[in-house]
């Protein structure tokens, strides 16, 4: 896999997030994905994160993750991603937040992410 082609499934990572399109957003993980998500926790497997993403249009009214760099290493099996998370959430608390997130790619999907953020502005979450 090139750096090119990692560039291009961080890209469609965030077009996809900030569309809603969780399906395809879903689509990009590996079926034996790993993900360490700092709110969520440890999860394990493609279904087990489709269950999980089908619950983000009720959890925000409004979400958008906007990419500010990505970096990915010569072989494109590794990759970084620093964006900024604006948010509403379902009962009108909003949300900021800088994000760092860290992927492993490997056949051309997602095969781990890991995400690293101040959990703080995601408290307005557990108001309601």
């Amino acid at each position: 896999m090139s750096a090119v082609d990692t560039r291009e499934i961080l890209r469609k990572y965030y077009e996809y997030a900030n569309a809603g399109d969780w399906d395809r957003w879903c689509d990009l993980f590996a079926d034996d994905q790993v993900m360490d998500e700092q709110l969520a926790g440890h999860i394990e497997g493609l279904e087990v994160l489709r269950s999980m993403m089908k619950g983000m249009g009720t959890m925000y009214r409004v979400f958008q993750n906007r990419p500010v760099h990505f970096i990915v290493d010569a072989d494109g099996e590794k990759a970084a991603a620093v964006s900024h998370l604006s948010a509403v959430s379902a009962s009108g608390g909003a949300v900021e937040a800088e994000v760092m997130n860290f992927f492993r790619i490997a056949d051309g999907k997602i095969a781990y992410m890991a995400n690293f953020h101040d959990t703080v502005p995601f408290q307005v979450l557990s108001q309601g």
